[in-house]
Order: structure tokens, then sequence, then C-alpha cells
């Protein structure tokens, strides 16, 4: 019932598409969505989720789980980050995925909706540490569209990795068009 009032919304009233599956049987990932250029991205994340019918994470600075919208970031798979806390960030969540049997990472390489030209390495190094694929996901909103790109798996050459993710985000526009993410 769920699933059907999310397709409902996102295909019939927004008229959203989405390209590309996500390999169910991959239940450890670390998914970059790019570009991440407004808070609207966010109820286009939990609808694409509850279409996919997966359960799909994601972390957020622990201001957002605080009484009463923390309680629902918790359900709908949020878990807090204390990014001023003097810990490996890369560390502390590659080994959530070590005590976790479905861990599927949603993160934002640009780590602010603002207009960036440099990705952050965390997610990189989270996937790496943690053996898992990367599965890259782009909300172009000029198009509409949820793509799913194929897993791919770190060789840990993280400049000719990245060259051939953010390949994958070209001509990808963002909510706030003029944020979108330009390869450089």
């Amino acid at each position: 019932m769920k699933k059907k009032l999310y397709q409902f919304i996102f295909f019939k009233l927004m008229g959203w598409k989405i390209v590309g599956t996500l390999d169910q049987n991959i239940t450890k990932c670390v998914i970059p969505v790019v570009p991440h250029t407004s808070w609207h991205d966010f109820y286009i994340g939990l609808l694409t989720r509850g279409i996919l019918d997966l359960e799909i994470n994601f972390v957020g600075k622990k201001e957002l789980f605080a009484f009463p919208f923390g309680l629902y970031f918790k359900w709908v798979g949020g878990a807090p980050l204390n990014r001023f806390r003097n810990e490996n960030k890369v560390d502390a969540i590659a080994k959530i995925f070590e005590q976790k049997k479905v861990f599927r990472l949603a993160i934002s390489p640009e780590g602010t909706r603002k207009k960036v030209n440099e990705w952050k390495t965390g997610f990189y190094y989270i996937a790496l540490k943690a053996q898992v694929p990367i599965i890259p996901i782009a909300f172009d909103w000029g198009n509409k569209e949820v793509i799913i790109f194929p897993a791919f798996y770190p060789t840990g050459n993280k400049d000719a990795d990245f060259e051939i993710l953010k390949d994958y985000f070209s001509g990808i526009q963002g909510k706030v068009k003029e944020y979108s993410f330009t390869k450089e």
C-alpha cells in the first residue's frame, strides 16, 4: 500500500521516473548521490527508496536528530554523525558496515548543498575500507530522473576512480541549477 502511494506521488503527481536498477542482492554499498543542491533532494530520496522497497541509510549532522524530528530521521534510516568529535569518520562508518547485515549508505560527496568544485573523499574511503561497491545515483531535476548507475568497485587508485565516477554526473542538473556539479 505504502509503495503504491509513493509510486503515485513520484510518477503521476511529480512526473519523475527511475532509470536503472539497484541490485537487491547488494546488501552493503556506498551510494553517492549527486548533485545535492537543495533540501528537496531528501524527499526525492525517500520516495525513490520507498518505490525500490530497499533499506537505504544515511548519516546526517547530529543537530538534525534532535527531538522531535530526530525520531523521524532515525525511523527512515538515518544515523547521527558528530562532525566536531575528534574521531576518524571513515573508520567509524566502516565499522557500521561490519556490524550490520544490510547497510546501504547514501551520502553526498559534495558535503553541502552549495556549489563545490571538488568532492569530499570520505565516501570513497568508506567503500574501500568496508570493501563494498559504490553505486552512484543522480537526481536529475532537469529531466526529472533518478538515475541508478552500475555498481563500481573502487580500485584504491582514487584519482583514476574519481575520473570514472565524476563522468557519470556530467550534465546532470540539480534542483538549484547553478549549484549543479561540473567536472573540472
